[in-house]
């Protein structure tokens, strides 16, 4: 599978809440199915088919030792995933700093304009009281 394919295995397996959250709990340490399943309103087998998509994504390993199976997290293709985002957080900074200099610069003119304004109208003040006088 090429790495493109295989980032594409990784986001797919992420973009379940299920799965992340297993994916949080085993990287306290391993756990066994019954343990993954406690706190989800779910089946072990559903707990299963979700711990499938995670090993085939390689996010995780299962070992048995004796009647017991766990699974451990394996966070290789989650520092892959993160490499390729990382391009992608680069551009945002740019953008967001860009974003930040244009809205100093509105706020500036902003504030320049209304003392503009407030000097004129200080003007036509005082113009209006010698007329008056």
């Amino acid at each position: 599978m090429s790495a493109e394919d295989q980032l594409s295995v990784v986001f797919a397996a992420l973009a379940d809440p299920t799965r992340r959250a297993i994916i949080a709990r085993l990287a306290d340490g391993d756990a066994t199915v019954t343990e993954l399943a406690e706190p989800f309103p779910i089946s072990l087998p559903a707990i299963s088919r979700h711990l499938k998509v995670l090993e085939h994504a390689g996010l995780i390993s299962r070992s048995r030792s004796g009647q017991w199976r766990s699974s451990s997290l394996d966070a290789t293709p989650l520092k892959e995933a993160t490499d390729w985002m990382e391009r992608y957080r680069v551009f945002w900074d740019a953008s967001f700093d860009r974003l930040d200099r244009h809205l100093r610069r509105v706020q500036e003119d902003a504030s320049q304009g209304s003392s503009h304004r407030t000097e004129a109208a200080g003007r036509e003040d005082g113009a209006r009281r010698k007329e008056q006088e």
